[in-house]
């Protein structure tokens, strides 16, 4: 029997961020969830996630309107747990998008 990997925000504050984003970007993000959900963390890569640093990882949602970023952390229990969603606005992901992804993520990594 294989278990199936689920997706979730860390709050509502998250929350707030995913839904604010354009629809097109926020059914990428349901999209990317459901090939995690479906195949496993392991087995989905890039165009759709990759790896940041550390713990994190991002998903990578592209609509009409530009680019954004969901990023999440992999925890037990076949968990994704997303910590940071933000429209991208730059070529790299900036290191304060970074560092607030990993204060956020402590929550449920420790």
């Amino acid at each position: 029997m294989t278990l199936n990997w689920t997706v979730e925000v860390l709050n509502a504050t998250v929350e707030k961020e995913l839904d604010a984003l354009p629809a097109d970007m926020r059914a990428r993000f349901a999209h990317i969830g459901e090939l995690i959900a479906e195949f496993g963390l392991n087995r989905v890569g890039m165009p759709h996630v990759r790896h940041l640093t550390g713990p994190l990882w991002e998903m990578r949602l592209r609509g009409r309107d530009g680019i954004s970023r969901a990023l999440y952390v992999a925890v037990q229990d076949r968990r994704v747990v997303v910590v940071r969603v933000f429209v991208k606005k730059t070529q790299s992901t900036p290191r304060r998008e970074i560092d607030l992804a990993l204060r956020r993520a402590r929550e449920v990594l420790t």
